[in-house]
């Protein structure tokens, strides 16, 4: 049998985004079946590649090279969807790594039940807004893109406690703090199926961070840990911007995420001029 490791894998090395998500899918679908049964397929060891399989568009630029978005106008709103289909795609490679780069860590099966599940959300919230954007004349690779987000994975590579911090609770709970705004812009655009979209992702989001939180503190908790006094030192050490507010605390607080993790380290980074930000 094909362990949960190996699908995952199999999914970070395919390039295509729906092909991708679809494969995403299925593996999900199977590991939820398995544990329907009362049992597990084995999670087993196999090795992720250090970069996910991409296709050849949207070409990718640093961050600070990307044109930014003036949403507006309908081609500011369509690059700003496609700038977030080529977040949630990465969300996707994201949570199957996490799977895969640190299966030999000895985790209870909850842990891959639920960045399986986190995985499967990702790959709906990807073709959510593929369809947006295909509705709207345009598609996923139409406009360049960065790495950003990926670069998190590769500082994090050895790290799992570190890769808990910083992509759900620093990079997802951003995701909760800017969200709101986006739905705005499309409900004055009256643009209902990305208004949909946007209130899902919004929705599942919440539990994306909350999975980060708990098996964070369940670490920590495991090894000793105070876990404040860790997010505090992991994010100095593996985050490249600050924390920038304004914060969403109402939905932070729903995930689990407390204000006293995160507004010391804003508090510290705005007093560092040139540091750049999440989006």
């Amino acid at each position: 049998m094909t362990s949960l490791a190996e699908r995952a894998v199999e999914v970070l090395t395919t390039a295509d985004g729906r092909a991708k998500t679809a494969l995403s899918h299925a593996h999900a679908a199977a590991w939820r079946a398995a544990r329907a049964k009362g049992g597990t397929f084995p999670v087993g060891q196999a090795m992720p590649p250090a970069r996910p399989a991409r296709p050849d568009r949207p070409e990718l630029l640093p961050p600070r090279e990307v044109p930014r978005r003036r949403p507006g106008s309908p081609q500011g709103r369509i690059a700003l969807l496609h700038a977030l289909a080529h977040i949630e795609l990465n969300a996707v490679d994201l949570h199957w790594d996490i799977i895969a780069r640190f299966a030999h860590v000895p985790m209870p099966p909850g842990f891959y039940d639920d960045w399986v599940k986190a995985a499967d959300e990702e790959s709906k919230h990807f073709n959510l807004l593929c369809d947006c954007l295909e509705a709207m004349g345009s598609h996923y690779g139409a406009l360049p893109a960065h790495a950003f987000m990926w670069q998190a994975a590769e500082d994090t590579a050895e790290d799992l406690l570190g890769r808990l911090a910083v992509v759900p609770m620093v990079l997802e709970a951003r995701g909760l703090d800017v969200t709101p705004g986006m739905i705005t812009i499309f409900e004055r655009a009256g643009e209902a199926d990305a208004i949909a979209a946007l209130k899902t992702i919004y929705a599942e989001e919440v539990g994306h961070v909350a999975y980060g939180v708990k098996w964070f503190n369940w670490l920590c908790g495991r090894d000793g840990l105070d876990p404040k006094d860790e997010f505090h030192a992991l994010v100095r050490r593996y985050f490249r911007g600050p924390l920038k507010p304004p914060f969403n605390d109402e939905k932070r607080a729903e995930s689990g995420l407390p204000p006293d993790f995160y507004w010391p380290l804003a508090e510290e980074v705005e007093a560092a001029p040139g540091t750049a930000g999440f989006r």
